[in-house]
Formats: structure tokens, C-alpha cells, sequence
């Protein structure tokens, strides 16, 4: 049969499938790591007594967009005390926060639908028996990279 030979390299089911699950396995480790404690260390928010923060605003703790301004005005704020910002420095760095945040967004938009893409191109590609073993096997990653990654941080 050439129907190998007929086919580019990047078609291939096997490598698209483990170039799927790498991908998948890099934004589960990266979730799982900044879930586990990065970020708070890179948002820790250390505020000196008579540092009031930039347009604080009351944040329901219950919803993500709240929790995502929390984090946000913690960075001002941090930021704000560490390098002794002007209240007009800290307005235009507010807003490039604000910038760098929605672009931030954009990008994960866009790779959560690069993901929805691939997947489905990658489901298209298998018959019936080899979908069901495919989503099986994406699903069995996401326990294995827990479990790994919680071993590695002890």
C-alpha cells in the first residue's frame, strides 16, 4: 500500500495524537502548577500601612472575574508600594495592566479554540473503536499529570 507514502508526515494519526497529548500535557502541568502555589507567589501582595489601593472597587470573591480583579488590583498595589508610584503612574500602569490583561484573554481564547480545533480534526481522522481509546487516553492524562506533578513538588 502507498498510502503512507501519500500522506505528509504531520497527517500521521499517531503523531498528531501524541502531539496532542504533549500539548495537553503542558496545559495541564502549567494549570496545575499555578494552581498549586506559583501563583500566589507571583501575585503576593505586600502592602506597607498607609498604602491605599489604586480604584478600589468591592470584589465578590465568588465569581472568576472577581477573583482575576483581586489578583490584578494585589499587582497594583504591590507594584504601588515597592516602586513608590505616583497616583499618575499608578492610573497609566492600571491601564496597561488592563491592556496587557485583555491581550492576555485574547491569546487563551484563542488557544482554547486551537484545542477544540485540533481535537476535532484529530477525532475525524479515527474511526468509531479509535475515537472512544482517544478520549480515554485524554482523559486518563489529566489524573497521571496530577498525581506526577504532586509527587514532584513534595
Amino acid at each position: 500500500m502507498m498510502v503512507a507514502a501519500e500522506r505528509a508526515p504531520w497527517q500521521n494519526p499517531r503523531i498528531l495524537t501524541i502531539l496532542m497529548l504533549v500539548f495537553v500535557a503542558g496545559a495541564a502541568s502549567g494549570a496545575l502548577v499555578m494552581q498549586l502555589g506559583l501563583h500566589e507567589v507571583l501575585h503576593r501582595a505586600s502592602v506597607p500601612s498607609g498604602v491605599i489601593p489604586h480604584a478600589a472597587a468591592p470584589v465578590a470573591p465568588s465569581t472568576a472575574t472577581a477573583a482575576h480583579d483581586a489578583g490584578h488590583q494585589a499587582v497594583l498595589i504591590r507594584f504601588q508600594a515597592e516602586l513608590g508610584l505616583t497616583a499618575a503612574q499608578t492610573d497609566k500602569l492600571a491601564l496597561v495592566l488592563d491592556d496587557y490583561s485583555q491581550y492576555y484573554q485574547s491569546l487563551q481564547d484563542q488557544l482554547d479554540d486551537l484545542r477544540a480545533s485540533g481535537k476535532t480534526r484529530i477525532m475525524q481522522i479515527l474511526d468509531a473503536d479509535q475515537r472512544v481509546k482517544f478520549e480515554r487516553m485524554v482523559n486518563q492524562l489529566a489524573p497521571q499529570l496530577t498525581d506526577g506533578a504532586s509527587a514532584a513538588g513534595k
